[in-house]
């Protein structure tokens, strides 16, 4: 199968969002299925790609899309509060926030998408996440800004 165009790609993602604000899908072959029903190619490895890309997770054994940022202030950020188990210190520019598994990409997305000030970037596996920061007095206010956010203990 060729490579889809970045405008096949975006189109099948938002069919993809659609399936799930809509329907229980547990499995990625019945993302396939249903984007090949409606004339959009689609692979498990580009379904995949799409899950990724749009940071949906598996939750109660179905696909679902994270919750959407309103605001950089954290709030949204606040649902995210049942998948985090740890925030820890690394070194002095760099925080290990452990989720339970398979959600640490889910609060990744979410962390990025809030644009805070002391965030450089984070890398996420599949219940770890890395966290740089700016600098260190930067990493002591944001643990504590995730702290009083999620409601963990560090």
């Amino acid at each position: 199968m060729p490579a889809a165009t970045t405008e096949q790609q975006h189109e099948r993602r938002n069919v993809i969002a659609k399936l799930l604000r809509e329907q229980r899908i547990a499995r990625q072959s019945e993302l396939v299925a249903q984007l090949r029903a409606r004339g959009l190619d689609a692979t498990q490895s580009s379904v995949s790609r799409d899950l990724r890309e749009l940071g949906v997770a598996k939750q109660g054994g179905r696909y679902a899309l994270p919750a959407p940022i309103a605001d950089g202030d954290g709030i949204e950020l606040s649902s995210s509060a049942e998948f985090v188990r740890r925030i820890v210190p690394a070194g002095s520019n760099l925080l290990v926030l452990m989720t339970a598994i398979g959600a640490a990409q889910r609060v990744a997305l979410m962390l990025d998408r809030l644009q805070w000030p002391e965030i450089v970037g984070t890398i996420s596996g599949d219940d770890t996440i890395f966290i740089a920061t700016t600098s260190q007095g930067n990493q002591r206010r944001l643990q504590r800004r995730l702290r009083d956010i999620l409601k963990v203990d560090s």
